[in-house]
């Protein structure tokens, strides 16, 4: 498989809300990934639209890894001497 091959982290599938919109979302999660968040709908004046997201579960992963790393920072600050306050 080429780097352009590779499959995303994040996908947004999208289309009428019927078999082959769930046909969809069940192929992905047979390729590993997971659903993230509510699926959405819409009306478009003539069907109904929804939407799904999913990301693989190494994304999910690193992000919840760079979050924790992030939120250590802000607890643990470096010791400021009070120098340039005004």
């Amino acid at each position: 498989m080429s780097a352009d091959e590779s499959p995303l982290a994040y996908r947004l599938i999208t289309g009428p809300d019927d078999r082959s919109f769930c046909e969809r979302i069940s192929a992905a999660l047979a390729e590993g990934y997971i659903l993230h968040g509510s699926p959405s709908v819409t009306f478009n004046g003539t069907s109904v639209i929804a939407a799904q997201a999913v990301v693989l579960p190494h994304a999910v992963a690193s992000s919840d890894a760079a979050v924790a790393n992030a939120v250590q920072e802000l607890e643990d600050p470096e010791e400021f001497d009070g120098e340039g306050i005004a």
